[in-house]
């Protein structure tokens, strides 16, 4: 759960304002935001979570960190609405609030995107984890992420830049970083086996979701 929070806090502060590119062939330059490099590790602390204690706990873990990304938001709205100090110089003051402060419109896109992204990759693993018998472990993480990553990708660029950028750059991005997740998952599928394997031979866990209230709302545990 710590990990899970965790990646999800530094992937919404530290690479959301930070983009990069890569030169690709055929492609050219590709220009994409770094925090997708490191957001796809919640989607796999996620698999893991969900494949080896269910969806219940998996659960839990999923309003952990909604509720680290409520506190982290609050927290850099304050700070940045303080007056600053006459120390400080003003590219000090601008590159705080460039760095912490965010729009209400990208901190409720982010919120919800995560919340409705989080809740559909561990459903769908959890029901594939049954329909499969707990076999072909593959299919369920890179399956998961798929259908989690839709969700996710189709909430939050349109909620948060819908308006203010052009649609054909909109598409663009949202294209090319939700193939960037999904193949990145699909590459961290060998260290997911060796972790899964791991945790479930020292925990003595493999959950399999037979009577499960899928309500995400559910206080069951």
């Amino acid at each position: 759960m710590a990990a899970f929070v965790a990646a999800i806090l530094c992937s919404n502060l530290i690479g959301v304002h930070k983009v990069s590119y890569v030169e690709l062939p055929v492609i050219g330059t590709y220009i994409f935001g770094t925090g997708v490099l490191f957001f796809p590790l919640s989607y796999l602390f996620g698999d893991v979570l969900t494949e080896v204690y269910g969806y219940k706990r998996s659960r839990r873990v999923i309003w952990a960190g909604f509720g680290a990304l409520i506190l982290a938001s609050v927290m850099a709205f304050v700070i940045t609405k303080m007056p600053s100090s006459p120390t400080m110089s003003p590219e000090q003051r601008s590159a705080i609030e460039l760095i912490f402060g965010q729009t209400p419109r990208i901190v409720f896109a982010s919120l919800i995107a995560f919340w409705a992204g989080e809740f559909v990759n561990s459903f769908v693993l959890a029901k594939m984890k049954l329909l499969t018998a707990g076999r072909f472990l593959w299919t369920r993480t890179v399956g998961s992420t798929i259908a989690g990553e839709i969700v996710d990708t189709a909430i939050f660029y349109p909620v948060a830049f819908y308006g203010t950028w052009s649609n054909e750059q909109l598409i663009s991005v949202m294209i090319g970083n939700y193939m960037i997740k999904v193949l990145w998952e699909a590459a961290a599928t060998p260290f997911t086996y060796v972790f899964v394997n791991w945790l479930k031979r020292t925990e003595s866990e493999d959950y399999f979701d037979q009577d499960t209230d899928f309500n995400p709302f559910s206080l069951e545990t």
